[in-house]
């Protein structure tokens, strides 16, 4: 019984953690509502270390994930005949992550963190990976652009992310 009170301080301490990341990578980039991409960089600097681990799983580099979703802004911009480096954004005086009111997520955010709600009991604890699983089930947006850019499949980095999850729960199992 207190193992699983431990759990669930555990997983509400990286859901705020989550959400705070995401916030800060949002406001560095000038957005004010994190979406599904913003999650999961916070997910890659999560300590467990699980999605770094899903995507070396696919030889992919997670650390790329940044550059990826820049080229996707970049790409976009490009596309309607706008200069990306002539509307480079100064870094905005919030980019600390203090924030002012309600939390609020961007859509693809709010649908990544609905994902993790409605499949909280198989978090024992949340981790990265359940993360990347989340996401990587988004179709369209920021994200999933970014993924196809570094020539990774979304069905595959889900696998891969489950196959680390179910290594970690076997892990923390033994260890209980």
């Amino acid at each position: 019984m207190l193992d699983k009170i431990r759990k669930r301080i555990a997983t509400m301490g990286t859901i705020k953690t989550l959400c705070e990341e995401a916030e800060k990578h949002a406001l560095r980039e000038g957005i004010p509502k994190p979406g599904a991409e913003h999650f999961l960089l916070a997910a890659i600097d999560l300590p467990d270390g699980t999605a770094k681990l899903a995507f070396a799983k696919l030889g992919a580099d997670a650390s790329a994930f940044r550059a990826a979703i820049q080229r996707q802004y970049e790409d976009a911009l490009g596309r309607i005949g706008l200069d990306p480096q002539a509307l480079a954004r100064p870094s905005p005086e919030n980019a600390t992550g203090e924030r002012h009111g309600v939390y609020s997520a961007a859509a693809s955010g709010q649908e990544v963190m609905q994902a993790l709600a409605a499949d909280r009991t198989r978090h024992k604890p949340l981790l990265g990976a359940h993360v990347i699983v989340a996401v990587a089930e988004i179709e369209h947006g920021v994200a999933a652009r970014a993924l196809r850019a570094m020539q990774i499949d979304r069905a595959a980095l889900k696998r891969a992310a489950e196959a680390v999850i179910e290594v970690s729960s076997a892990v923390q199992q033994r260890s209980a």
